[in-house]
């Protein structure tokens, strides 16, 4: 039993060396560039599905493999890890820690939840659809961590205050709900949040001392950054903080259990609530290019390898998918509406005053008092917001397809893209002060908002950005770029298309579906960019062998790949939302398969409706006609 078990905890490294050498025959016995590329191929993908190294370790594979079988130079290979998509998401990543360090992203959660008020189904919408702008923008993975402290606190208070009905004999206007209880006598003994904010440069032994002053060895607690919290004390503004979301009283909590609900109504708006925010960053981040990784590795790949189709761009991408995210968070609400909280939308939705009940007054004036600590909107959130749009505006306007764009005013055509722009205003955020300049007399009353004690920098320090840059990714999608370049240098790509030349007596539209369909169900239990790195150059390859517009193809199954909705391993933001634990992996599979079937039959409608009109789908086009010419046999 004791080697078994020394066996186990080194099986990441077994699998590590085993597999290599398990697949050696192939390359030896078969001497050729396809067979070389192949391994190399397999090799990184059981690396990146097993996980037994880190992602994007295992996204280095190619950069050593590659140049030792022959497939690339060294060169070659090294050139695939940094693209113009790099660049891109630089430039992203500068204004995406402008909002978080500036606290905008909260102050547009909060406004939006005033707006919506603490009915639960309104609630629900108001949250899925501020998640869903945020997540257009910044990685679905930060706007799960930024939005779920906020969701939290709401929904404490609204535990709270139910409570508080009950023992004030007030419960004439709330629902008499089913108890859930996890023991005898523990109606009275339920379990509050305690919101702890931390500096971020504290020590671990700082850390540990919390951790023992609290009583909180050996129970569960969940840690999200969530940017700035500002304070209005004295004028001064707090450095930037963690929020420790953790049990109040942890010595009365029975550890088989990490919540307790006063009533079954309140642990389903709790489970509905949480999953709507990770399926919400999901349907967000298919609207933009720069949404989600999988976009980027997309557009990259699509125009690496297909360089004279101008087809994709910012603007066409977002016309044929913002209809697509807004049926589909629609859909979803209802399904989550009918799934956790049931059909009465009359109750549950009415913004009448006089309906509201005790905990909701109590609710909305926690949410009140949390925008109010805020204080009014600062000089550096107004320039973050106005860089915001302003780059939204120039990726807009530079090719727009049906008018000459701003790049159009340059003479040498093509050497503009959207990373020229993200690049450019995240570069100005390096340079422009905190502190608004005055140029006259200072006014007693202009106080600048800044949550960095030294408010004489810039917007953004460049420890801001490293703070938020995911490196792992870059690295990732490199290794998925040397990956594609290598199975279309080697013509692994072209094989692999040519043996699935028996689909030609398929319509077009069902051959995007059985890949959506296969795709769907692989990157349940495979990693996002792992999934669409591999398909990309197969379906790009069977495309050109079908005859088939291979955007027919590739676009349904970017966006199908996004939807890993189903598991916790699925992507960050189930992962994030599984940790706080409200809901239970049935639920994530029940609720997730609706969400899953709900964005196969939307992006299968868009696809085959204005999809065609937009892309010219229903031709095959020449730019995919040349390249299948220079790769196919000759």
């Amino acid at each position: 039993m004791t080697v078994v078990k020394e066996l186990l905890r080194a099986r990441n490294l077994l699998l590590v060396v085993l597999i290599p050498l398990l697949l050696l025959p192939l390359p030896l016995l078969y001497p050729s560039s396809e067979a070389s590329c192949a391994y190399v191929l397999i090799v990184t993908a059981v690396y990146w599905v097993s996980e037994a190294v880190p992602l994007g370790a295992a996204a280095l594979v190619p950069a050593f493999l590659y140049p030792l079988f022959g497939v690339m130079k060294s060169s070659e290979v090294a050139g695939e890890y940094i693209k113009n998509t790099t660049l891109l998401l630089m430039g992203v990543i500068c204004v995406a820690a402008s909002v978080e360090k500036w606290n905008l992203h909260k102050r547009i959660a909060l406004r939006m939840v005033m707006m919506a008020g603490a009915k639960p189904g309104m609630l629900l919408l108001c949250f899925m659809c501020c998640t869903t702008i945020l997540s257009m923008w910044l990685s679905n993975t930060s706007t799960t961590a930024m939005v779920m402290p906020i969701v939290e606190a709401v929904l404490q208070e609204l535990v709270n205050a139910e409570e508080d009905c009950e023992l004030n004999g007030t419960t004439g206007n709330t629902i008499v709900e089913e108890r859930e209880t996890i023991g005898p006598s523990e109606k009275h003994r339920q379990t509050s949040l305690e919101l702890i904010f931390i500096n971020k440069d504290a020590t671990t032994a700082d850390f540990s001392s919390l951790v023992h002053s609290k009583n909180m060895n050996g129970v569960h607690m969940i840690a999200n950054t969530i940017g700035t919290v500002s304070s209005k004390t004295n004028g001064q503004h707090l450095p930037q903080a963690q929020i420790l979301v953790l049990p109040s009283q942890p010595q009365n909590l029975n550890l088989s259990s990490k919540h307790q609900y006063p009533s079954k109504h309140d642990h389903m708006v709790c489970k509905c609530l949480s999953l709507s925010i990770s399926y919400a960053a999901t349907i967000g981040g298919l609207t933009t290019l720069i949404g989600t990784s999988i976009n980027l590795i997309f557009l990259e790949y699509f125009n690496n390898h297909y360089p004279n189709a101008e087809v994709v761009n910012f603007g066409t991408w977002f016309l044929f998918s913002l209809p697509i995210s807004l049926i589909m968070l629609v859909l979803t609400w209802f399904w989550m509406h009918w799934l956790f909280l049931g059909c009465n939308f009359k109750e549950t939705c009415s913004i009448s005053k006089k309906k509201k009940t005790k905990r909701e007054e109590m609710s909305e004036k926690r949410i009140q008092e949390e925008y109010e600590k805020l204080g009014t909107i600062s000089y550096p959130e107004w320039v973050t917001a106005f860089f915001f749009i302003l780059m939204a505006l120039l990726w807009f306007t530079r090719e727009p397809g049906f008018i000459p764009g701003w790049s159009s005013f340059f003479e040498k055509k093509g050497y503009r893209t959207d990373a020229t722009v993200s690049v450019f205003l995240g570069f100005l955020l390096f340079l422009i002060p905190a502190k608004k300049p005055y140029f006259g007399k200072k006014g007693k009353g202009n106080v600048t908002n800044s949550t960095d004690v030294n408010s004489g920098g810039p917007i953004i320090t460049w420890k801001d950005f490293e703070k938020t840059m995911p490196w792992e990714i870059v690295v990732l999608v490199g290794g998925g770029y040397a990956l594609a370049a290598g199975c279309e240098t080697s013509g692994l790509s072209t094989w692999i298309g040519r043996q699935m030349s028996s689909l030609s007596s398929l319509p077009s539209w069902a051959v995007s579906l059985l890949v959506c369909i296969l795709v769907s169900i692989v990157t349940e239990f495979v990693s996002n960019p792992a999934t669409i790195t591999i398909f990309l150059p197969i379906l790009c390859s069977m495309s050109e062998t079908l005859q088939i517009n291979p955007l027919y193809t590739l676009i349904p199954v970017t966006m199908c790949i996004s939807f890993a909705v189903m598991l916790p391993v699925g992507n960050p933001p189930n992962a994030i939302v599984f940790n706080y634990g409200h809901c239970q992996i049935k639920d994530m599979i029940k609720a997730g398969f609706g969400v899953n079937l709900i964005g196969l039959v939307v992006v299968m409608v868009a696809i085959n409706t204005w999809g065609i009109r937009l892309f010219q789908l229903n031709k095959f086009p020449d730019w995919a006609a040349a390249v299948s010419n220079a790769t196919g046999p000759s």
